[in-house]
């Protein structure tokens, strides 16, 4: 053996399995981008050649790289564009915050924002009245923080021609009033488009700046890879135009959106794509929606919510759902399903229950996953073996925007029963499921670290005042851990070349200042992360190691 690179560290978590009373591991020899062995310190001074690089992390802690199994950095861009709304606490500092952001750019263009939180309106509903007179006249356009709805205001719906309800070919909505004029709220994408595709677009260039920027960020966090889940053809461009230029600092595996009233022309097209890519980013699955959001009324539920919302499938016709899955079922390919509700998570496991046994059997290592997973009763989380599916979920959904009084909009929606049975990660893990951790940034930071500590806490790091909300679903930091090592990778399919340090493995590492296994979780949230390697590659590193 002859490594390229030897990584030294007083800790490391190879979180391979067996790895219990085996002597610690503090040396990793890398080559050619894999890991060729590890060992002790006096293994790696027999392991040294002439021209081995060696990098000596101290009293560090070096961990497989952490993967965040649910961003949209691509699709991000359009929503953060403007003004942060996400501290927003009340209609008052919704306000002042869109009108400096008007005076700040009063150029007569369109008013942005992003990130607000329904919360912040109380009981009052959302309507474009709200944003009428802050704009001073101009056109406006906010994101709500779930990325499945929007708020326009009166100009905005004037230039789109919007001035009344529309019907369509998925479960979105333009809401009216009782007399049939729109609020401006406007529920899911195909409602949005009808006003975002008048909003104007940022040019390629500095798109790709944002984009190479946002992945550096990424990096600087800890991330050695993500999993994209959405793709579009501006999405390879920025992506290969990023690469072309210096590389990308993590991996990718995207997944392009399988939409209703498409067929399998359109399947064909996608299933086509699965493979392609460039040198750190690669088309890797298929993305579904079987629901939408339980904050904004579109989540598929057994029983309505408060409001009377959340009855039904994003796919008008489902069956036509579980049509598309099992035709890419069928080829090998693997899918991620959105689905938040419990009768949006019932519909995907039938689904893939359904799936006949001989593509069960010839499709073994074929992973199809269920992203979100807020509510659901015990009987589906028992369900999930069965069905032959693994979890993807995100701790800071639940920290960030519910309480543990249940008064917040999300768990007012559900009442008490159904919030009780809230984001259940522990239970899933308890029945054996693989679960994956991630972010679903811009929908929540993407910082690793708070998430770690969020989903041993159940509550908000840094905040030790705040109630843990269902705390019996805590994950110990083993299991945060894995979620974003070991899982992510088993999420992935992917755990025969990551999640772990072992011989044959690709070189990823994530180097912490504290361990995550033995450091206070609110004490973590708060800690550096002070390297990443990719390849072998140093992607990052602080100056103080």
């Amino acid at each position: 053996m002859t490594p390229d690179l030897i990584v030294l560290a007083d800790t490391v978590h190879t979180l391979s399995k067996g790895a219990d009373g085996k002597r610690p591991v503090q040396a990793v020899a890398v080559n050619g981008g894999v890991i060729a062995a590890v060992g002790s310190r006096a293994d790696a001074h027999d392991w040294r050649r002439s021209g081995t690089e060696v990098v000596d992390l101290g009293e560090a802690t070096l961990t497989p790289g952490l993967v965040d199994c649910h961003i949209h950095p691509v699709f991000g861009l359009d929503l953060t564009i403007g003004v942060d709304l996400s501290a927003a606490v009340g209609l008052e500092d919704v306000r002042a915050l869109l009108k400096a952001e008007s005076e700040r750019t009063n150029d007569g263009g369109w008013l942005r924002g992003w990130g607000l939180n329904p919360n912040a309106f109380g009981t009052e509903p959302l309507h474009r009245s709200v944003i009428d007179d802050v704009a001073g006249g101009r056109p406006a356009m906010i994101r709500l923080f779930d990325g499945h709805s929007a708020l326009a205001n009166s100009r905005a719906l004037e230039i789109a021609g919007v001035d009344g309800r529309r019907d369509f070919t998925q479960a979105a909505e333009v809401v009216c009033d009782a007399g049939g004029t729109p609020t401006g709220l406007l529920l899911e994408a195909a409602a949005m488009e009808l006003v975002q595709r008048y909003i104007p677009q940022e040019s390629f260039a500095e798109r790709k700046v944002r984009l190479g920027r946002l992945l550096q960020d990424f990096a600087r966090s800890g991330l050695t890879g993500g999993h994209v889940m959405d793709h579009g053809d501006e999405t390879a461009a920025l992506l290969n135009a990023l690469e072309a230029d210096g590389g990308l600092p993590l991996r990718l595996r995207t997944a392009p959106w399988c939409m209703p009233a498409t067929g399998e022309a359109e399947w064909e097209q996608l299933a086509a794509s699965i493979g392609t890519g460039g040198q750190r980013w690669s088309i890797e699955a298929i993305k579904l929606f079987v629901d939408g959001t339980i904050d904004n009324g579109t989540a598929w539920l057994y029983e309505p919510d408060l409001y009377g919302q959340s009855t039904a499938s994003f796919w008008p016709r489902p069956e036509e759902y579980t049509a598309a899955v099992h035709f890419f079922a069928a080829r090998g390919i693997p899918t991620a399903t959105h689905a938040i509700g419990d009768a949006g998570v019932e519909h995907v496991l039938n689904a893939f229950g359904s799936l006949p046994r001989s593509v069960r059997s010839r499709h073994q290592e074929t992973v199809h996953r269920i992203e979100h997973i807020e509510t659901v009763p015990d009987a589906l989380v028992e369900r999930f073996k069965d069905a032959g599916v693994v979890a993807s979920m995100q701790p800071t959904h639940c920290t960030h925007y519910s309480l543990a009084d249940h008064s917040d909009n999300w768990s007012t929606r559900l009442g008490p029963e159904r919030a009780d049975r809230a984001w259940r990660c522990r239970d899933l893990r308890d029945a054996g499921i693989v679960l994956g951790i991630g972010s679903d940034w811009p929908i929540a930071p993407y910082e690793p670290l708070p998430i770690l500590a969020d989903a041993q806490l159940r509550r908000r790091s840094g905040h030790p005042a705040q109630e843990p909300i269902a705390p019996a679903q805590a994950l110990t930091a083993l299991q945060a851990l894995e979620g974003y090592t070991s899982h992510a990778a088993k999420a992935a399919g992917l755990w025969d070349v990551s999640g772990t340090i072992d011989v044959g493995k690709r070189a990823d590492f994530t180097v912490f200042d504290l361990d995550p296994l033995t450091t206070a979780p609110d004490e973590l949230a708060a800690s550096s992360v002070l390297g990443t390697f990719v390849d072998g590659e140093v992607q990052f590193m602080l100056d103080r190691l």
